[in-house]
């Protein structure tokens, strides 16, 4: 096994909640695909809020999905 040794931020160090100064490469790969993940989430929520989707009833997005799987199914 090889040792790959890293500078990190002390912002980013907490950011990504590294832990102790050692850490897994699968480890350190998951804490930050995991950032990235809720960084998009709240951008898809942002954007949800600016174009009103945010607003939709569940019987509205159930519609949506129903007319996207009717749409498929008759082409």
């Amino acid at each position: 096994m090889r040792t790959v040794q890293i500078k990190v931020s002390e912002t980013d160090f907490q950011k990504y909640n590294l832990g102790s100064g050692e850490i897994k490469f699968t480890d350190l790969v998951y804490l930050i695909s995991r950032e990235y993940a809720r960084q998009a989430l709240l951008e898809c929520n942002e954007i949800a809020e600016k174009v009103g989707l945010s607003k939709m009833t569940m019987d509205e997005i159930n519609a949506e999905i129903k007319a996207v799987r009717d749409a498929k199914t008759h082409s």
